[in-house]
């Protein structure tokens, strides 16, 4: 029996809700068909926000939404997407499939949609294929409340009040698709474009400077030494679980493909922690935060499908992902502040997938519908003994958990057991508390299992009983596969 031990009195960082944040691109049928449907659509919509996927995602309690890029960031032109729609400008999207982009999804519709989500929107301006005035003028038109040009545009468009927003990305991946720089580069051409991102009234933008890929350290050294000026630093890793193939496929895969995938995902951790090695010799008060608002598996798009569309199903192997990584990112919550997985619909590790007027939620949905109840709360000392498993020459845990703690003095504990096959045995103790009542939920099959149009879901919650209390905790038994959450009254 593994031993699970949570210390209520080893109170750490505070879990930002942004943690649990997502990503909508311009890509694929993300924005056009997912999100959004216009207003004439027959599919049932407000603003031509869909009505299923906005009540959907509001009791998944979506905090953040990131838009509109990603690769496309930089080459959106604002300006593009705002005014009568029937005269906006066309534009091929270079980036993903080649496709007419009509802007008709553009700033007023962003912020119409996050107004209906209750989310915080996250605006990721042009450093790749934009100027410094014309980022000076969009964040202008969004948040300056008095006259000026901006403003007088944006109130001819309909909207008199500036906006409220919080977070604004100066560039996306300008190591790569946002222009090829390198860090030094870069990092000159942050410090020009941030100075004209303005504050102006009550409202205060926490700018976030493209940070590294994956295991780029260098970039991270570069930045942190050259950059005074962001309060973010971005971070993109994609579990790409490529073993026999590219990618491989999302729903085809065997024992030693689903090793890997998890032992990939499970690299997070060391990638984060040796980023945040780098950021705290530069910032020891943790003033900066890593912003991983990129992340998520990426496998070969589903056959039939346009290659730049980016469309995958969605399994309980994905489940696992979601589960390990978000535990992971609790646990670093003194640096991480917010994270974004790519994507919110229709693309990559999508929590929600739409075919016209049908809508699936995902595994992945029902993730982070269960870990919503650590967002904003006090992350706890746990430790879990484990035994791990060995793929992609590394190890990973067949269990891993987080811990956080309401003011109420509520526990939440999140387990997810990654094994395919073998469940565990867990005994739980808390320290110094005499517990009073234990609820548990549970997601958990197949790792194959996944739900699809035109059939009752195959893969949901439902309440998880499999546990006995204690006088100071409780033991359980968690199945293969599963992710399990825990709420403990003491």
């Amino acid at each position: 029996m593994e031993k699970y031990l949570i210390n209520p009195n080893e109170k750490k960082s505070k879990i930002n809700k942004e943690i649990y944040g997502h990503f909508s691109e311009h890509l694929g049928r993300c924005i056009y068909e997912g999100l959004y449907v216009g207003e004439d659509s027959a599919i049932p919509n407000v603003n031509g926000m869909r009505c299923d996927v906005v009540n959907a995602l509001k009791e998944m309690r979506i905090p953040v939404l990131r838009w509109p890029g990603g690769c496309f960031a930089d080459e959106y032109h604002w300006k593009d997407g705002i005014g009568e729609k029937a005269t906006r400008k066309k534009m091929i999207n270079t980036h993903w499939g080649g496709v007419v982009e009509d802007n008709s999804f553009g700033t007023h519709e962003f912020f119409e949609l996050c107004e209906q989500l209750g989310c915080e929107p996250y605006v990721n301006g042009n450093v790749g294929s934009g100027t410094v005035q014309e980022m000076n003028e969009w964040v202008e038109y969004m948040t300056f409340d008095g006259t000026s040009p901006m403003a007088e545009l944006r109130k001819k468009n309909g909207r008199a009040e500036p906006w409220r927003l919080k977070f604004f990305g100066v560039g996306n991946e300008n190591w790569g698709c946002g222009g090829n720089m390198t860090p030094q580069f870069y990092a000159d051409t942050y410090r020009r474009f941030q100075t004209y991102v303005r504050n102006y009234g009550e409202n205060r933008i926490y700018k976030i400077a493209c940070g590294a890929n994956a295991e780029d350290y260098g970039w991270t050294d570069v930045l942190m030494q050259n950059c005074r000026h962001f309060s973010g630093l971005s971070l993109h890793y994609y579990t790409t679980p490529a073993v026999y193939k590219w990618r491989g496929k999302a729903l085809e895969f065997d024992d030693k493909e689903y090793a890997v995938t998890i032992a990939k995902a499970q690299k997070i951790d060391e990638i984060v922690t040796r980023h945040s090695e780098i950021m705290n010799r530069y910032d020891p008060k943790k003033r900066v935060g890593l912003m991983v608002d990129e992340w998520g598996t990426w496998y070969d798009v589903e056959e039939g499908t346009n290659p730049g569309f980016l469309y995958q199903q969605n399994t309980m192997r994905d489940a696992i992902v979601a589960g390990l990584t978000l535990n992971i990112f609790n646990k670093h919550s003194d640096r991480v502040r917010m994270a974004n997985i790519a994507q919110l619909v229709n693309v990559l590790q999508s929590p929600i997938l739409t075919d016209g007027e049908k809508m699936v939620l995902t595994p992945t949905y029902y993730v982070f519908k269960m870990f919503a109840a650590h967002q904003e709360q006090t992350l706890l000392g746990s430790y879990i003994t484990t035994k791990y498993y060995e793929a992609d020459d590394r190890e990973y845990p067949q269990l891993i958990e987080s811990a956080s703690v309401a003011e109420d003095g509520t526990i939440t504990s999140t387990v997810v057991n990654t094994s395919m096959e073998e469940a565990s045995e867990i005994k739980v103790q808390i320290a110094d508390t005499l517990v009073q009542s234990v609820k548990a939920e549970i997601l958990t099959g197949d790792a194959h299992d996944y739900n699809d149009f035109d059939r009752d879901p195959v893969v949901k919650t439902a309440e998880f009983t499999d546990f006995t209390l204690t006088a100071d905790g409780f033991t359980a038994t968690i199945p293969a596969c599963a992710v399990v959450r825990f709420t403990i009254c003491g």
